[in-house]
């Protein structure tokens, strides 16, 4: 990459938050040591600012969810984050659940990331998990059966959304037959 092109490669991307490791991918670096003294020019130059250790955005207007699948990996938003956009529940949330190899709270820019722990080969099957805006987001059917999956009586404000069909071809996944029972439960109730 010829000198001064450096920032101009993160200003083109489509991301809003990058990893080192992505960082040094664009730049066609090894992520080497040259790697983080051109980061750490471009911080002091207010060109990228630094949200945590190793996670990087282009300015203050960054898209939280991208942020929420990049914090820990892998990784992707879930539970009562898509289930309030969706109007399934009708609780606000201020702050972005997200389904995880492991349980924490994470406070970074003021915003609370609650990660769920979620088995690792339910977390890495991809069915019912959208890649849009640069980041990894359960469709409402996936968050619907990952909550349950974590909470055995949560109550649902609306089931009307949920394509069933998309449920119970999601169900499998999760191996689980209390979940089995709980959502032909929910379903005959509907």
């Amino acid at each position: 990459m010829q000198k001064g092109n450096y920032i101009d490669a993160i200003l083109r991307a489509k991301k809003t938050v990058f990893t080192f490791k992505e960082i040094a991918l664009l730049w066609r670096e090894a992520g080497t040591n040259t790697t983080r003294v051109r980061i750490n020019y471009y911080i002091k130059k207010e060109k990228l600012l630094s949200l945590r250790r190793g996670i990087y955005v282009k300015d203050k207007d960054y898209n939280k969810l991208e942020l929420a699948t990049k914090i820990i990996t892998p990784a992707y938003v879930s539970f009562e984050t898509v289930l309030a956009k969706e109007g399934i529940v009708f609780q606000y949330y201020d702050r972005i659940f997200v389904a995880s190899y492991l349980t924490r709270d994470i406070v970074c820019d003021s915003q609370v990331y609650s990660f769920k722990k979620i088995k690792r080969l339910i977390l890495t099957n991809n069915i019912g998990v959208e890649n849009k805006e640069e980041c990894s987001v359960a469709t409402k059917e996936r968050a619907f059966l990952d909550t349950l999956y974590i909470n055995k009586d949560y109550y649902f404000d609306n089931l009307v959304p949920l394509d069933w069909d998309k449920v119970f071809a999601i169900l499998p996944i999760y191996q689980n037959q209390r979940m089995n029972k709980k959502v032909k439960e929910l379903y005959d109730t509907k």
